[in-house]
């Protein structure tokens, strides 16, 4: 039995990866799991592993998408600043309803209008060039979850950077967050437009496994 490689790690293989969110914390207590743990060595935190309820892995990595050459402090600020630009634009549009079923529809969080435009820009399928026979072919073939999230927060980064001089990033991204966060905008046509050519190239579904 081939034992796991440990390559360029300053731990033993032995060693288990740390649970630093309070969530499974507390799961684990329920369950009755953390007595397993008790005498394991546990890994130490890396810096940006975090308890904090301020803490958000889905924005920490959309921080990471934003950010140029290595300007972290610049990236973050630029999306703290998108977040308060939604909260802004949501807390007018929610002043000037008259009903309140329309209030009950306009989402006032700014992370849960991001998740929702996030889950609205995933792409399902891709096209991927296959070359058969000497003829290259446009086949749509499915993608992953950690793919597709990839695409989706990629493609929100790119429609806020086609802006006009006069806007800034922040106002643009908290603009297509709220449209993507409904449904609409560039980015769900984008998404919308790549599905329409996976349905017109089905017909060569099969050369991904000939």
């Amino acid at each position: 039995m081939a034992l796991p490689q440990n390559d360029m790690s300053q731990y033993p293989s032995y060693y288990v990866d740390p649970v630093f969110k309070k969530q499974k914390q507390e799961e684990l207590v329920e369950s009755n799991e953390i007595v397993k743990l008790t005498h394991i060595p546990i890994k130490a935190a890396k810096v940006d592993q975090t308890c904090s309820i301020l803490h958000d892995d889905l924005v920490r990595l959309f921080t990471n998408y934003v950010m140029k050459s290595g300007q972290k402090v610049l990236a973050r600020d630029l999306v703290e600043k998108a977040f308060e630009n939604v909260k802004r634009m949501q807390l007018q549009k929610y002043h000037q309803a008259t009903d309140d079923e329309d209030k009950q529809k306009i989402e006032l969080n700014p992370k849960t209008v991001f998740y929702r435009a996030v889950d609205n820009c995933k792409p399902l399928l891709q096209l991927a060039p296959i070359k058969r026979g000497g003829v290259t072919y446009q086949v749509p073939i499915p993608i992953t979850e950690k793919r597709s999230q990839f695409m989706s927060m990629k493609w929100l980064i790119s429609a806020a950077r086609e802006k006009e001089r006069t806007v800034h990033f922040p106002e643009k991204l908290a603009w297509e967050l709220i449209e993507a966060s409904n449904n609409q905008g560039r980015v769900v046509k984008r998404k919308q437009d790549l599905h329409r050519q996976c349905e017109a190239n089905r017909a060569y579904a099969h050369y991904r496994w000939s």
